[in-house]
């Protein structure tokens, strides 16, 4: 019971030809190449584009410590009525 030897893997690759038939595949692989070579392209052109453009950081600026400490103690109201 352990793995599948190559004779699993070509009696599966045979009936997944058998009922997809190689125009399907063809066309999946192709789909599928497609949407890599998009992937790749949409990722080069945003790291390409992120240096000329400022930092999203930019607004998130850290505000330094001001010395100041407020030492505050929440408490809740009861809202109950009589």
């Amino acid at each position: 019971m352990g793995g599948f030897s190559w004779i699993h893997w070509v009696v599966v690759l045979v009936v997944v030809i058998l009922i997809f038939g190689t125009k399907k595949l063809r066309n999946l692989g192709g789909d599928i190449g497609a949407a890599i070579r998009n992937f790749k392209t949409s990722v080069k052109e945003e790291s390409e584009a992120k240096p000329d453009q400022p930092a999203a950081d930019a607004d998130n600026k850290q505000i330094p410590p001001s010395g100041r400490v407020i030492d505050v103690e929440a408490s809740t109201k009861d809202k109950s009525k009589s």
